[in-house]
């Protein structure tokens, strides 16, 4: 049987190829301008170098597997090997130029590999956005089957249908009670567990996804994988422990079974210790270059409403210790009083009113772009905060968590988090805890990095805040 692949994987491998090309070409061509600025017969084997480096940046990038589909849209690790590649190749000229005594104009090597890196780097950025874009209009997905329970396929379907830009599109699933309904899924059940090969050939799917379950044991699954074999099509299995990120999870090999080991999470340590210096001298830089912004908004607020310009209240922090978050004034003086009038526009422990008639005219500007949070770097810089982190949660909110939301409590709260770059205040308060768990569960700087970068996104479009 012939496998029905993702024609767009390979049209979208050719083009980070041809990008790779390109960024190479212009680095080597930069790096002979700014080093040598004339051609002579000195610079001349440069140039022609310079022609040979797309060549000898496309193998390299290839040998450290970054051209591999599994890649394509999603993760860091993209990145991380584009990375890894440079950084080799110029180990290696340093290497091989010390070796063999040849006389290398060291400007020209500085130059050319790493902004030949950094243009790889933000050209597959380039590429991985337009990616997301055309999946928003469901193209360039892989077609997945679902395997497994009704309740793991439906929650698998409704994540994959919000967050689209992992590229994972389910067109069907296979129960073992068959007789629930589409409705009750998502999408069409088309079988149960002993059909999947001919659920695949049906639906033209490339892509089987198990879900854990009791009936698909080691022994059902590696059969399941020979069968798979024939049409080639790829088989991804979700193991029971869920919101684990791959640098907690390692594969080892035990008297022939691969068993997941889970590290703890890191909650403190060194790597804290880091992540609470880099957050006081970024929030310490921050107020620096915010400080004329700071006046002209507090000038703004005075203006245009009665009352002081900052707003102050009461929070919950790391351990359960209360501090005073500081904000921008978005209401009227006497909002407080005027809480017990309205209703609450989403389920759960917040408390949120999409069109808030207590918020001012420039409140709601604020709010949109969250300028309002700005004075929370003080926050930061005293240790109340962090940059990155849950959401700082009010006592009465805190009064009725359960255990498992208990859990924020373990970190600081940040003034921007995965809640942030995930939709804000549209989010329920359960797709909010989860997110907030999963990045206490998963921290790295790495990934403060990525949710600050994507931070100003979301707060350039304003969407979701209210």
């Amino acid at each position: 049987m012939k496998r029905v692949g993702p024609g767009w994987a390979a049209r979208y491998r050719a083009t980070v190829i041809v990008s790779d090309i390109l960024c190479a070409l212009l680095a080597g061509g930069l790096a002979v301008v700014v080093r040598f600025g004339e051609v002579t017969p000195y610079v001349e084997p440069y140039a022609l170098s310079s022609a040979a480096l797309p060549l000898l940046w496309v193998v390299v990038v290839g040998l450290s597997r970054a051209y591999e589909p599994r890649f394509a849209g999603v993760g860091s690790e993209e990145f991380r090997r584009v990375a890894r590649a440079g950084v080799m190749l110029t180990a290696a000229v340093a290497v091989l130029a010390y070796v063999t005594k040849i006389d290398v104009a060291r400007g020209y090597v500085i130059i050319a590999l790493p902004l030949m890196t950094v243009l790889t780097l933000l050209a597959r950025y380039a590429l991985r956005r337009r990616l997301h874009r055309k999946r928003t209009r469901l193209q360039c997905m892989r077609r997945v089957i679902a395997v497994g329970h009704q309740g793991s396929v439906a929650d698998l379907v409704r994540l994959l249908q919000k967050e689209r830009y992992h590229g994972m599109h389910i067109v069907g699933a296979c129960l073992p009670d068959e007789s629930a309904s589409a409705q009750e899924v998502g999408v069409p059940v088309l079988g149960g567990f002993s059909d999947v090969p001919l659920v695949v050939a049906q639906a033209q799917a490339d892509t089987v996804a198990v879900l854990a379950c009791p009936e698909l044991d080691g022994s059902a699954l590696r059969r399941l994988a020979w069968r798979l074999e024939k049409s080639r099509t790829d088989l991804v299995v979700a193991p029971a422990l869920m919101e684990v990120a791959g640098p907690r999870t390692t594969i080892r090999p035990v008297a022939g079974m691969p068993l997941l080991h889970v590290e703890h999470p890191e909650l403190a340590g060194g790597r804290r210790l880091v992540k609470n210096v880099f957050d006081r001298v970024v929030a310490g830089l921050g107020l620096l270059l915010v400080s004329p912004l700071f006046l002209l908004i507090a000038v703004a607020v005075r203006a245009t409403s009665p009352g002081p310009a900052f707003f102050r209240q009461t929070r919950v922090g790391k351990d359960g210790a209360t501090f005073t978050i500081v904000k921008f004034r978005t209401m009227g003086v006497d909002a407080e009083s005027r809480k017990v009038e309205l209703t609450s526009d989403i389920d759960g422990v917040l408390f949120k009113v999409k069109h808030d008639p207590r918020v001012t005219r420039v409140g709601a500007f604020l709010r949109r772009h969250s300028l309002d949070e700005l004075p929370q770097l003080v926050n930061v810089v005293k240790g109340d905060m962090s940059l990155v982190g849950p959401r700082p949660p009010l006592p009465e909110e805190v009064a009725r968590y359960g255990d498992d939301v208990r859990r924020r409590l373990l970190v600081r709260p940040g003034m921007t988090g995965l809640w942030q770059v995930s939709g804000r205040s549209d989010l329920s308060w359960e797709e909010a805890v989860r997110l907030d768990l999963r990045y206490m569960e998963n921290w790295s700087l790495t990934l403060d990095l990525q949710i600050m970068w994507k931070t100003w996104s979301a707060v350039a479009r304003g969407s979701g805040a209210y």
